[in-house]
């Protein structure tokens, strides 16, 4: 098989396209023949050696986080998937290639009439999403929630998921991204680069921070006592500062029910993912010079 190999950190010029051996699946793993993955923001920080002190890489290594293709074969102990069965997942590296291996239980099938390169833009993003808008909801319904970098994917997957489970919440974004924010469903858009509008915001019972840095610095004094914010990016720096707020930090894990109900309400129009770019497999290095320039839309790789 031919997939997108590095043998060192660097930029987008060590993504090698190269002949690998292909793999086999085991038991409860299914093979799948790829058809598309995508590009995210962690592949490329990872690459660029940016992560490698908590994300250290053993090479030669095959990025890639997102799957969507068909069933090749599946392993000993596999009941519910069988070959040429449409499929997409999650999974922790090694999709930048034309065959994956992936366990069973972190496999969902693809929605019936569903473009099946387009789900690979799904996985990471909407996954991500919605266990941090879960996890800053602390099982509660009716609460403020304050999603900061709405309009990004992760963070348009956070709003829809706190909605749909009763919360009222507030996207949080930049004030040129006003007239996206309006299409993301939230109950209230405030710019969070406008120091007045962000003083006046009313203290809110939880946050889904997707953007770190100064921002998370800011909002978490909006968090009443007590109440959560979740970050995918650590904790603020200044979170000891507010000993009442329960911080807490999040690392996205498979979850095949999950992904696909994220997919269904994309599929019902629910929910949006924009896309952007789409590159060969072979070109990696220029999808990934592409993602780091932050063009719009996510970028996916076809086989």
């Amino acid at each position: 098989m031919k997939a997108l190999v590095i043998h060192g950190y660097g930029g987008p010029e060590v993504l090698n396209y190269e002949d690998c051996p292909d793999p086999v699946a085991g038991p409860e793993e299914v093979l799948v023949r790829t058809a598309a993955t995508s590009v995210n923001p962690f592949d490329f920080k990872v690459r660029s050696g940016a992560f490698k002190d908590f994300v250290p890489l053993t090479f030669p290594a095959v990025l890639g986080l997102d799957i969507s293709g068909t069933v090749e074969a599946v392993g000993p102990g596999v009941t519910n998937f069988r070959p040429g069965d449409k499929v997409f997942a999650h999974k922790f590296f090694g999709m930048y290639a034309e065959l994956c291996v992936v366990k069973a239980t972190d496999l969902a099938k693809i929605p019936e009439g569903a473009d099946v390169a387009n789900l690979a833009a799904l996985p990471t993003v909407t996954t991500t999403g919605a266990q941090l808008a879960s996890l800053a909801l602390g099982g509660k319904s009716g609460v403020t929630i304050l999603v900061s970098g709405a309009v990004g994917n992760v963070g348009r997957s956070a709003v829809y998921w706190a909605k749909s489970h009763g919360a009222k919440v507030i996207a949080g974004v930049l004030r040129r991204q006003f007239a996206k924010a309006e299409a993301v469903g939230a109950d209230k858009v405030i710019a969070l680069d406008d120091a007045l509008g962000l003083k006046g915001l009313e203290p809110v019972d939880a946050v889904a921070d997707t953007v770190g840095g100064a921002t998370a610095d800011e909002i978490i004094e909006k968090v009443r006592p007590g109440g959560i914010l979740a970050s995918v990016l650590g904790p603020p720096s200044k979170a000891g500062n507010y000993p009442r707020v329960q911080v807490k930090t999040m690392q996205v894990t498979p979850d095949a029910t999950l992904l696909r109900a994220m997919a269904d309400a994309v599929h019902k129009g629910a929910l949006t993912i924009p896309l952007g770019e789409r590159f060969p497999l072979k070109d990696g290095g220029k999808a990934h010079a592409a993602a780091e320039q932050g063009g719009a839309g996510k970028i996916l790789l076809l086989m």
